[in-house]
């Protein structure tokens, strides 16, 4: 199980996951169980893993829940750690016919299984002080980065040939993918440069 959560714990470190949906009801901004998993999908094609997410139907009383379970799994050694988290089914909604009361159930109940999976703090809204500072924060960096490092396919295409020709160990080859998965991961790079970065590191 170490692998597995080593694998977990990179995922939960390195996945960012703003809060790009408005509520202009309530005038909020929210993730939605889509985002995350839009998200999170180039963080598990680097590390050869993968997250499935299936509903369970549990009553309780007089009263229906929707069960999420969210399951990450090492699709390198098949071993798995699993969340769950409960929606309860309105008897009834305004503007919303019983197939969309149980929708949205399942949509709310998956995205906390998934909040709890990956560690994901739903308590600041992405249009908080503290979230703006830490935005414009990360937008200054990301320009220092452009001037020091101009051109990251240069990067991504030394790194390949570093490493394309080595004959590597089992150990220098988890050394190479782990160094190749900070580079996946840089905010600027681009998405065919990630794209190859990972396939470049599955065949190792």
């Amino acid at each position: 199980m170490e692998k597995l959560f080593k694998k977990l714990l990179w995922v939960q470190a390195s996945l960012k996951a703003p809060k790009w949906q408005l509520n202009k009801f309530g005038g909020y901004k929210y993730r939605s169980c889509e985002d995350i998993l839009e998200a999170v999908k180039p963080l598990l094609a680097a590390i050869d893993a993968t997250i499935t997410i299936e509903d369970e139907l549990v009553q309780v009383g007089d009263r229906y829940y929707i069960k999420a379970i969210a399951r990450f799994i090492d699709c390198e050694t098949w071993k798995m750690y699993e969340t769950q988290a409960y929606a309860r089914e309105e008897e009834s909604k305004k503007g919303m016919d019983g197939s969309q009361i149980t929708w949205a159930s399942s949509s709310y109940a998956r995205k906390y299984a998934l909040n709890w999976l990956l560690l994901i703090d739903d308590t600041k809204d992405a249009d908080s002080d503290e979230v703006t500072q830490k935005t414009q924060e990360t937008e200054k960096a990301k320009k220092t980065a452009k001037k020091t490092d101009n051109n990251v396919a240069e990067k991504v295409k030394e790194f390949m040939m570093k490493y394309g020709f080595s004959d590597l160990n089992e150990d220098e080859k988890e050394k190479v993918k782990e160094e190749g998965r900070k580079l996946v991961v840089m905010e600027w790079i681009t998405e065919e440069d990630r794209n190859s970065l990972i396939e470049f590191c599955k065949s190792l």
